[in-house]
């Protein structure tokens, strides 16, 4: 296998840094990353999907790495419909055909936006983490049940401004808690997080961060811009491509969903997978369930 491609490209509000990797004729595969972490959670999921003569394209997010937002008087939104929005122009720039979106947290949220809006670009998607993984941005200021409420502790934390000096001042300490938070049975070493944690020193990682958490609970505006997406989102509407959902069974975000609680969402649900000992951080951690996921599509 040869090593991935660092590649630019200028894509909707952003200069898109990814690393591409496989036969450039081969069908596409976007996997996408979540917070806080970084194209480096595929690095052991690649190898498999290009063996298998995929062509991987694996971008940095808004907020990470070496992509940047192409003006200074852009918001640094970190609303969902921005990450769908995101997703969609990189697909257009590299003008893609019709490719498997695979992703978990924010990745997995940003490419079932592009599902929903775009199914025609779509061939499939693997979401990884809760169900449909979308917020109703209508109701956003509406509290969830209280376990959840409790599971999501670190969204009040960073829309207060102990939260904000907490990620300005120590981002590497507060998210590598994280790490430990969503994945409590998950052993990762030094090497492996410390790879990921350079991507968190983009000059826009801390306001993306914050705003996509404040955002969600009602305590900040979104993008005007998205508004019209927001208020489709809301309505919950229905993934209309092949759909694989994996989910962590001893995730610290989310509990697992039945194939009964997914029918409404995915019509087309090929498969529910809940991975035993695994947390919420999974292609890291179940890089094989990962792969073979987006191969079934």
């Amino acid at each position: 296998m040869t090593d991935p491609v660092l590649r630019t490209v200028s894509a909707g509000d952003l200069d898109i840094a990814y690393l591409e990797s496989g036969p450039p004729d081969g069908p596409p595969v976007v996997l996408l990353h979540g917070f806080p972490y970084d194209v480096h959670a595929y690095d052991a999921v690649v190898p498999r999907l290009t063996a298998a003569g995929r062509r991987c394209i694996v971008p940095w997010l808004r907020g990470y790495g070496p992509t940047r937002l192409r003006s200074p008087d852009l918001p640094r939104s970190g609303q969902q419909a921005a990450l769908g929005a995101d997703l969609l122009a990189l697909m257009d720039a590299l003008a893609l055909p019709p490719a498997v979106l695979a992703g978990f947290d924010w990745g997995g949220r940003a490419a079932t936006i592009a599902a929903i809006l775009r199914p025609e670009r779509v061939r499939g998607l693997v979401s990884g983490g809760a169900g449909l993984n979308l917020h109703d941005m209508t109701h956003a200021a509406q509290p969830a049940a209280p376990a959840q409420e409790r599971r999501s502790w670190y969204v009040y934390y960073l829309a207060t401004g102990r939260g904000r000096r907490a990620l300005e001042t120590d981002r590497r300490g507060l998210c590598r808690f994280l790490w430990q938070h969503f994945s409590p049975g998950w052993r990762f070493g030094d090497a492996v997080f410390d790879r990921s944690a350079t991507s968190f020193d983009n000059p826009d990682f801390v306001d993306v961060v914050l705003h996509s958490y404040r955002v969600r609970i009602g305590e900040v505006a979104g993008d005007p811009r998205h508004e019209a997406t927001e208020a489709r989102l809301s309505a919950r509407p229905p993934v209309q491509v092949p759909a694989i959902v994996l989910q962590g069974a001893d995730s610290g975000v989310s509990q697992p969903s039945s194939r009964e609680q997914l029918a409404a969402d995915f019509p087309r649900l090929q498969d529910l997978r809940v991975l035993a000992g695994v947390g919420h951080a999974l292609p890291y951690e179940a890089p094989e369930a990962f792969a073979q996921a987006v191969l079934a599509l």
